[in-house]
């Protein structure tokens, strides 16, 4: 009878205890893949931020201040803020806007199956293609002596440049941008429209009208993943250097080209200011995600 119950005791200790090791080999195998991500963000994304505040902090006569913070309100950095929060809010709506379009036309709209994967292969080199490269391209086409703006000229007598426009202004660039926003958003929406075109033939089926499919199910679905995708364009056109400053030259008042002014040291050399500079960046974004992730909640409270 002893040993029965010592038995039996052992047997319930040892299913009590399989469930605790079948989650510490789960936890230990979900930290072993998360690793490699963690390092990266702690080395890549953590730490340089850590740096930029303390950086921002520093430089005083008296060790610690406020006083690069406190610079920030100068009219000249405050309208490198405004343009630049004005050219990424207008690249992401203008690139969103056609994005989705063009990502419907592939994916509902006819489009041979077999130029889907050059489209997509289009889109994957155009989103990465910025920089001295993008710059050149567009002086050589839209530039005042251009391929388009001669043969706009001569052929059908209008003159860009006459006209108020400027390659190397703020439309200019928002023109160059939108040719990597755009791709972009093809490549983030293709995915999330796939289903879309065989819901909306059920719908059809069951005697929705276009305009009710899309208010009723389709906005509602895509919502979400529309507001990710266009405030990823905003965070891509927001950090953008290089593309601006081969474009311009410099000339554009935008905050990344005013953080590479300060270390570059032409005029002034004030590394804890651009720290600062590079800080009020990661606020406002900080602030943008914010409002992502509170309208996710609300949205995904009211689809309960």
């Amino acid at each position: 009878m002893g040993k029965r119950r010592a038995t039996l005791m052992t047997e319930v200790a040892i299913a009590t205890k399989a469930p605790r090791l079948n989650r510490a080999a789960r936890i230990w195998t979900m930290g072993v893949w998360f690793l490699p991500f963690g390092l990266f963000a702690v080395l890549f994304l953590f730490l340089p931020s850590i740096g930029l505040f303390v950086g921002s902090l520093t430089g005083g006569p008296h060790g610690l201040t406020l006083d690069n913070f406190g610079q920030l309100f100068q009219s000249q950095y405050l309208d490198a803020y405004k343009v630049s929060v004005e050219l990424s809010a207008a690249t992401a709506v203008i690139g969103a806007v056609v994005g989705v379009v063009l990502a419907w036309a592939m994916v509902g709209g006819g489009l041979p199956r077999f130029l889907r994967p050059f489209f997509l292969t289009f889109s994957g080199v155009a989103s990465n293609f910025a920089g001295i490269p993008l710059a050149f391209a567009f002086t050589a086409s839209l530039g005042p002596v251009g391929m388009v703006t001669l043969f706009l000229s001569h052929h059908l007598g209008l003159n860009l440049y006459q006209s108020g426009f400027s390659l190397f202004g703020f439309s200019g660039l928002v023109i160059t941008y939108l040719y990597f926003q755009i791709p972009l958003m093809v490549l983030l929406m293709v995915p999330a429209l796939d289903n879309m075109s065989r819901w909306g033939e059920a719908a059809m089926n069951l005697g929705a009208s276009p305009w009710q499919f899309w208010w009723h199910i389709g906005l509602p679905i895509l919502r979400l993943p529309l507001l990710g995708a266009t405030l990823l364009l905003f965070g891509n056109s927001f950090g953008a250097y290089a593309t601006a400053y081969a474009l311009t030259s410099g000339m554009i008042n935008l905050v990344p080209i005013v953080i590479g002014q300060e270390l570059s040291g032409n005029v002034v050399f004030s590394p804890n200011l651009a720290d600062a500079l590079a800080v009020g960046m990661i606020l406002i974004m900080i602030t943008i995600f914010a409002i992502y992730l509170i309208t996710n909640r609300n949205v995904v409270r009211w689809q309960r």
